[in-house]
């Protein structure tokens, strides 16, 4: 017996497991970085992230995808060479594309930071994230190379070691020069950004350039410039200009959402520290049980595509059937720990005591989303990229819609947010879901993907909540208590989960037979 490295399980654990590695480095970077910079200037660094999305949107976004589902197919077919062309067409295209949307920013950077963003203070991060965005992309094609070509491990490893590098040179920099004004203490952490993304690019194509050295990728015909072209703008330009259409709105939707509050009666910098807390506090806590989510669909595209090529509809069947059940049974218990245990865990960690705030409802969104996640990625393994565009579009319609009209009303403010992010996840998971049946035919199962899950997470939920309150008052550590409860509830879990006929250790299957 011996583990099948070129499965789609495989591949999902390897990468899962590097972004829980990353993802809790990440949850301390961002713990520290709070309490270096604060709430105010933690809303001020998360009003320039939008501009980085949607110019990662304008030159990579689709790329990336095109890299990672042409080379997956064309390494079913042995056309190694194929493969190698297909990487420097969607360089190039990049760096063009890039200096367009570079030479937009560097002369309209002054309305885009006052008009656009609501903040001149932007400014400095939004110049120094121009570089940071190249090297982004870059690092970003490559690494897609390899996710297409069923080599895991090298990019998981330079992500791994990226993490870290960015968690010390950005608090590395903090450390050294603040108190700094709000707007050069945002420039440092970008900096930061930009050294660790130098490291990533760098590794990645020096990586790229060694395996095609040793493996002599040069087996197969060239393709024709022209039909090569037309493949990789089929894949890049709908996904290209539903991320960017995307990112729009959700740029949109970030900037509302500190002047909406202000419309509210808030004060700007109360409403700038909750745009903090919120975006930068507790939504990113209840993403982190969800790293498997984006290490799943780097791996399902390619594997769909694969599928699709050699016209096998009932091993895509197979696949996002467990998908869709891996998704459940992952998810939702973790959801029930946070609702339970993460309103404590988030005042402890931010010292924060509104972090806790609509944990409930953020759960449920957070869930949704990934439902729609996964589904959007099996749209694109299948050939149906507009399906998942029209989908994401929607979605983010909802979610501006909520944020405009429900914020702005008095009493409302946050909770009209919290509205719009889970009606948003909710219709894309359906439109997704839609577009999925009709593509593959599959027919679901209710109880395995969803009631069997649910009502094992409901019953650990309710159980570690009352364990939780009776190891406190006997006197029990915070600490404790949830590491106690933490165990208890995954025993009490795969329990109730086998007990209804799902058994994970068949679901999560590494070995050949």
């Amino acid at each position: 017996m011996k583990f099948d490295r070129t499965s789609m399980l495989y591949g999902t654990i390897v990468l899962t497991g590097t972004s829980i590695v990353s993802q809790l480095l990440g949850f301390v970077y961002r713990i520290l970085l709070s309490r270096l910079i604060g709430a105010e200037v933690m809303g001020l660094y998360q009003l320039i992230m939008p501009v980085y999305s949607v110019i990662m949107s304008i030159t990579a976004v689709g790329l990336t995808v095109a890299v990672s589902t042409l080379s997956s197919s064309y390494h079913a077919q042995g056309n190694h060479t194929a493969i190698v062309q297909v990487l420097r067409r969607c360089l190039a295209l990049f760096f063009l594309l890039f200096a367009l949307a570079a030479g937009a920013t560097l002369f309209f950077y002054d309305p885009i930071s006052v008009s656009l963003l609501g903040d001149a203070r932007t400014q400095l991060g939004l110049l120094l994230l121009l570089p940071c965005i190249l090297l982004t992309g870059v690092e970003n094609l490559h690494k897609h190379f390899f996710y297409g070509t069923g080599r895991i491990r090298p990019p998981a490893a330079v992500e791994l070691c990226e993490q870290f590098i960015r968690t010390g040179l950005v608090l590395g920099l903090l450390v050294c020069f603040l108190p700094q004004n709000p707007e050069r203490t945002v420039g440092l952490i970008v900096l930061g950004m930009t050294g660790c993304e130098i490291f990533s690019a760098v590794t990645l194509a020096l990586l790229f350039r060694r395996q095609v050295r040793r493996d002599g990728l040069r087996s197969g015909a060239p393709m024709e410039p022209r039909q090569l072209d037309r493949r990789i703008f089929s894949i890049a330009l709908p996904i290209g200009c539903t991320s960017l259409l995307g990112n729009l709105m959700g740029s949109a939707t970030a900037v509302l959402i500190p002047r909406r509050l202000v419309s509210a009666g808030a004060a700007v910098s109360e409403a700038m520290s909750a745009f903090g807390i919120l975006c930068g506090m507790t939504v990113p806590m209840l993403f982190m049980p969800t790293a498997f989510i984006g290490a799943l669909g780097l791996v399902l595209v390619p594997k769909l595509a694969q599928s699709v090529a050699l016209g096998r509809k009932g091993e895509i069947q197979r696949r996002v059937d467990r998908v869709m059940l891996a998704t459940s049974v992952i998810l939702l218990p973790a959801m029930a720990f946070w609702v339970v245990l993460g309103p404590s865990i988030g005042e402890a960690l931010f010292r924060e005591p509104t972090v806790g705030d609509f944990m409930l409802p953020l759960s449920i969104g957070v869930v949704l989303s990934c439902y729609q996640s996964v589904l959007s990625c099996t749209l694109n393994g299948v050939g149906k990229p507009s399906a998942a565009a029209r989908s994401a579009i929607v979605s983010d319609a909802v979610q501006l819609g909520c944020t405009w009209f429900l914020m702005g009303l008095p009493g409302v403010g946050l909770k009209g947010y919290v509205v719009g992010f889970v009606a948003s996840a909710g219709v894309g998971a359906l439109l997704n879901w839609r577009a999925v049946r009709r593509a593959t035919g599959l027919v679901p199962r209710v109880f395995q993907w969803c009631t069997a899950p649910a009502l094992s997470a409901l019953l650990m939920g309710l159980v570690i909540n009352l364990l939780f309150q009776v190891l406190q008052d006997a006197g029990l550590g915070a600490l404790p208590a949830i590491l106690a409860c933490l165990t208890f509830g995954i025993v009490l879990y795969l329990a109730a989960l086998s007990a209804q006929g799902i058994w994970p250790g068949r679901l999560f299957r590494l070995r050949k037979r």
